[in-house]
């Protein structure tokens, strides 16, 4: 790959000429943060295409100067693969945030097709008014954007039914490194014609290609559901319960979330109107979420299981929404857990994923490990359904993150060790971005790491596209 270079006045004044000076302007503190503050972006130029054609421009011309581009999204990413820290030559910053047309709604064929720049909760909304679902559901959505999610493969709570991001795209339109556009946006469920650049480019993070639009697959929306919120003993009794409702709900659970007592205490000391419908915090709860047809009985159903599972001591309380506010409410709990953490403060935050079967296994070790490392929490939260725990620890109470910032390189080989020995992966739904490169050196097969940087090297040789994610200096 060839020298970058960081961005000239020329390349400048060239943006400008291409997409007009309202499109071209310097980038502003929120393009340059990191949401979790680990890193700052150096001050650069950011560019805000309006067109799939605006893009290309964008990228033929960087090329050209031989200078970076990172993509921008709705900048919620948590490893940084939207922020270029202060090392090496700077690059320009490429905003999808124009690019937020919804070309069309095929109610019929119940497929969306929506630019890269379209908020996720307005594709949301825009799909439930046809009586349709998107089905992605994200504690960011209401600022997170198409683009991103599919570059990262973003993965959410509703996994569990519905899969990650790259499981209902059918088609993607994307720029690629020497600016020629991929037109891939069918609306195919069954293409069988060679290699499938779809999945080639989600979950590339704009390494390979900018994704600017795409046509994903849309569901029947549920037209009755069930929200509970329940006591168990602790993770193994929360996969067993797993297992007995996938038994008895016959592929109706939509959401199934591991809640730790830490988590729930942040949310009731810093988020204000939100707490969990119990009088005492539990060590651990689970929330279920149920969706189906008319006739379902779906509270019946939920009932009719927990009367099981507390006989056979799986579960020890439990609440059943009884209206659609009760129902928000709890969902309310979960969806508030990562504002109260932020409030904290994290020493380490950890994306991971293990077998379903070995997560009670993963904390109790985990845990225990941790705790003898000195003044640490720990709690967890998580997709139990898929595996993917959002593990972290925090500073003991009374201490401050910047107190114990010296732990955190411990705490997280020690963490991402103990997931590889359990078969698991450091980066379960957040991607590899910048922060996790030396982890994907380190955990994955050399084979995938000599394939990848074949791929790249193929498909992007100036090494312009989002340099350093993935790899360091590409």
């Amino acid at each position: 790959m060839k020298e970058l270079f960081p961005v000239s006045d020329d390349l400048r004044k060239a943006l400008t000429a291409a997409l007009g000076p309202k499109n071209v302007t310097d980038a502003s503190q929120r393009y340059l943060e990191e949401p979790r503050g680990r890193f700052e972006a150096q001050e650069t130029v950011l560019v805000t295409p309006e067109t799939t054609e605006g893009v290309s421009s964008v990228i033929r011309l960087c090329s050209e100067y031989n200078t970076g581009v990172v993509p921008y999204g709705g900048g919620t990413g948590l490893v940084g693969g939207q922020t270029k820290p202060d090392d090496g030559p700077s690059a320009v910053i490429l905003s999808v945030e124009k690019m937020n047309k919804v070309r069309e709604i095929d109610g019929d064929g119940a497929v969306i097709v929506a630019e890269a720049g379209v908020i996720l909760a307005d594709a949301q909304r825009m799909v439930d008014e046809v009586g349709l679902l998107y089905p992605l559901s994200l504690a960011s959505e209401g600022s997170c954007q198409i683009g991103g999610t599919l570059a990262t493969n973003a993965g959410g709570t509703q996994v569990i039914r519905y899969g990650n991001s790259r499981d209902f795209v059918l088609g993607i339109e994307a720029v690629m490194a020497d600016s020629s556009v991929y037109r891939g946006l069918k609306k195919l469920r069954k293409d069988n014609t060679g290699y499938d650049l779809r999945h080639l480019l989600i979950g590339s993070e704009g390494t390979l290609g900018i994704i600017t639009a795409a046509s994903v697959r849309l569901m029947p929306r549920p037209s009755e559901v069930a929200t509970a919120m329940v006591v168990v003993p602790g993770p193994s009794e929360a996969v067993a319960l797993l297992k007995q409702f996938q038994r008895d709900m016959d592929g109706l659970i939509t959401a199934f979330e591991l809640m730790h007592r830490l988590g729930l205490s942040f949310v009731r000391d810093h988020i204000p109107n939100v707490d969990a419908p119990f009088q005492e915090l539990p060590e651990w709860s689970i929330l279920i979420d149920l969706g189906g047809g008319h006739g379902s009985n779906l509270n019946d159903r939920l009932e009719q299981s927990f009367e099981v599972a507390m006989a056979n001591g799986l579960v020890l309380d439990a609440v059943l929404a009884s209206s659609e506010a009760q129902r928000r409410n709890l969902w309310a709990v979960r969806e508030s857990i990562p504002l109260g953490n932020r409030a904290v403060g994290a020493i380490s935050n950890h994306d991971i994923s293990v077998p379903v079967a070995a997560i009670p296994d993963f904390i109790a070790e985990a845990d225990s490990t941790l705790i003898a490392l000195g003044d640490v929490r720990v709690g967890a939260f998580g997709h139990v359904g898929d595996g993917n725990l959002h593990y972290n620890v925090y500073p003991a109470d009374g201490r401050r993150r910047e107190e114990m910032e010296n732990l955190r390189p411990l705490i997280k080989e020690t963490v991402h060790d103990l997931v590889a020995s359990f078969d698991g992966s450091v980066s379960a739904e957040h991607g590899v971005g910048r922060m996790k490169v030396d982890d994907l050196c380190k955990y994955s097969d050399p084979v995938k790491l000599a394939t990848m940087r074949s791929i790249k090297t193929a498909l992007d040789p100036k090494g312009i596209l989002n340099p350093g994610v993935f790899f360091t200096g590409a």
